[in-house]
């Protein structure tokens, strides 16, 4: 979007916060950039350039904004709705793998070398993937610095940076202040409340409209005891992170989502915002959505009646297809009676002072060795299951930010007792494939009946036809008309 001037101009004039992410203005005058949404004067049109993403801003010399705050805007949705190699690495970068694993790591992941991805990173977002990671890192540091006491060099190594020298310089140079300077800034403006030690509390933003009662209610009615809880109004469960666990709790609010997460390992920070961002679908452009699903005039009536409806999706793509095949033909119940069950006998146990959590969602490893036949489950489903397992623990199947979401549909159909319902819902959930489409499923053909659409599966698909590329969300405002518990936000 960010080389269309004349439409970027008019959302920086008009102060559109549905563009926020889409693009960055840079000021050539101050060398500031800024969020499309910045409360301030608009700059002279001559005055503005506009880049695709924050990394491409500071590598071009210039310096967030202090009003706006460009580097905490929502992600671009375009990430989540591609599944071309630029977006999955886009997600990979998210999740933290240039940290962890470096720019051949990230290639690998995509079957590409590393020459080729920074091509197409460096030609569609104006910045490679050490400067992408590094824009990501200096973000993670402002939060540390902001919301916690730590000492500035526990901060510099959290964060992702390699010394105390390369954190300074990075945040002198991205935000025009001090470590020091930032921290004294924030405790200025903070509440008289004084921080949970050991919690980070913090706001995730989102694009308006978001329609919280699905998402949550699905979240919260489908929770493996042990593993996820509503409490208190919130959301929480723990994490799984590649440096330790964490527990988080998230609770939708008027413009934002409180979060407060608590970690083991604060290098976990910047993956753990991740992947709560993703499951709460929170990069997504509900405008864009709402509209294309508008025009079928069947549907326009409850979505003008809720609009703003999110896909509930997982923080750990193989613990939900795990959970998928465990939810096969039976009731909501009797799927977290049976994931609690795995939970107990094979997960981490972990402790939890401020709620119910008890143990970790087991990892792929630890179910590859259970025996089957203490699996309270039909002798196919154990099969099923165990295939899956298999397949994750060595390899041979990845589920991830990062996958291909063909390839990744192609090898679930090849594993025994994988038809599309339970292919479609690990696209949906899991993958985040916003297209994936559940036509055979008994509540969206009802739902389909209600309201005048095709009730037979092969009808359905033709009619939704028209719904592309977000029949995914076609699902989930389907599914809201019935009285199911996932539809409701608990009390």
């Amino acid at each position: 979007m960010h080389t269309d001037t004349e439409r970027c101009v008019r959302a920086v004039q008009s102060k559109d916060a549905r563009f926020d992410g889409w693009f960055f203005t840079a000021v050539l005058t101050t060398r500031i950039y800024c969020r499309p949404s910045c409360p301030v004067v608009p700059p002279k049109v001559e005055n503005m350039t506009f880049y695709p993403s924050a990394a491409a801003c500071q590598q071009a010399g210039f310096r967030a904004c202090k009003r706006c705050r460009p580097d905490t805007s929502p992600g671009s949705p375009e990430w989540n709705a591609r599944a071309d190699a630029v977006a999955r690495a886009m997600r990979l970068i998210r999740d933290g793998v240039v940290d962890r694993e470096g720019v051949p790591g990230l290639a690998a992941r995509l079957g590409y070398s590393t020459r080729q991805i920074e091509r197409q990173l460096l030609a569609e977002l104006g910045a490679g993937p050490l400067a992408l990671a590094r824009a990501q890192r200096a973000q993670t540091a402002r939060l540390l610095i902001e919301t916690t006491g730590l000492p500035m060099a526990e901060v510099a190594f959290a964060s992702g940076f390699s010394s105390v020298r390369t954190f300074n310089d990075t945040v002198r140079e991205v935000f025009a202040l001090a470590p020091g300077e930032l921290r004294a800034r924030a405790a200025r403006g903070a509440a008289a409340t004084p921080p949970t030690p050991g919690v980070i509390a913090l706001r995730l933003p989102y694009r308006a409209p978001l329609n919280p009662t699905n998402l949550f209610g699905h979240l919260a009615a489908t929770a493996v005891p042990g593993v996820e809880e509503w409490r208190d109004g919130a959301y929480r469960r723990t994490l799984a992170l590649p440096y330790g666990h964490g527990v988080v709790a998230l609770a939708p609010q008027p413009g934002h989502v409180a979060c407060r997460l608590s970690l083991t390992d604060l290098r976990d920070l910047t993956i753990a915002i991740s992947r709560c961002r993703w499951m709460l679908d929170l990069d997504a452009d509900p405008e864009a959505v709402d509209d294309q699903l508008r025009t079928d005039p069947l549907l326009a009536p409850i979505v003008d009646k809720a609009p703003g409806r999110r896909v509930p999706r997982t923080v750990d793509a193989a613990e939900f297809a795990v959970r998928a095949v465990l939810g096969q033909q039976v009731s909501t119940a009797a799927a977290r009676t049976h994931a609690a069950r795995l939970v107990a006998a094979h997960g981490v146990p972990v402790d939890d002072p401020e709620g119910g959590l008890t143990h970790l969602f087991p990892a792929s490893e630890a179910l590859a060795s259970l025996d089957p036949e203490t699996l309270a489950l039909p002798r196919s489903r154990r099969t099923t299951l165990t295939t899956l397992v298999g397949a994750l623990a060595d390899g041979s199947l990845r589920l991830d930010a990062g996958s291909d979401w063909d390839r990744a549909r192609a090898q679930l159909t090849e594993l025994p007792g994988f038809g599309p319902w339970t292919v479609e819902l690990i696209a949906m959930r899991a993958l985040g494939d916003p297209d994936a489409f559940l036509p055979s499923d008994l509540g969206m053909r009802r739902a389909a009946a209600e309201l005048g659409l095709p009730a037979t599966p092969a009808a359905l698909t033709a009619r939704a036809a028209a719904w592309r590329p977000w029949r995914a969300y076609a699902v989930q405002y389907l599914w809201a008309t019935g009285d199911h518990p996932v539809n409701l936000l608990p009390a």
